[in-house]
């Protein structure tokens, strides 16, 4: 992994073999980050992705391993009760186009990932649960 920042904006690199959200969270630990939009694409050979029943209020994870491009993966840094909190969703294609995706609760990189993070610097936006919805929602 490595990375630059350039005012309010990092330029990331995860390399073969890390974690996403791993290395996610050690750059924003590092650059103190309280909330920032999240842009990707790259590479990988294992995910874990996820659909959320809004019924059941329970998450159903899908697991893909094999050579997949990272069509996008997007999502925020924000905070829950103080604390670092991400959410990010991702969007895999295989070689024959055929996409899947979810919310991403792992994602290994198998070449490379390219990450910009625009960082709101001084801001913060904190979560809190919806009991309505069960998912932790932006608390203004």
């Amino acid at each position: 992994m490595d990375y630059k920042r350039f005012d309010n904006v990092i330029f990331a690199r995860f390399d073969r073999g890390e974690e996403i959200l791993d290395c996610l969270k050690k750059v924003a630990t590092k650059e103190n980050i309280k909330l920032a939009h999240i842009n990707a694409l790259g590479a990988t050979d294992e995910v874990i992705a996820g659909a959320y029943n809004p019924i059941t209020k329970v998450y159903h994870s899908n697991t893909f391993t094999g050579d997949y491009e990272i069509v996008s993966l997007h999502g925020t840094i924000t905070t829950k009760d103080g604390e670092y909190y991400p959410h990010l969703h991702i969007s895999i294609a295989d070689e024959q186009g055929k996409a899947f995706g979810g919310h991403l609760n792992k994602c290994v990189i198998s070449a490379t990932c390219e990450l910009v993070i625009t960082v709101f610097d001084g801001c913060r936006v904190d979560r809190s649960l919806d009991s309505n919805v069960g998912l932790n929602v932006f608390k203004f």
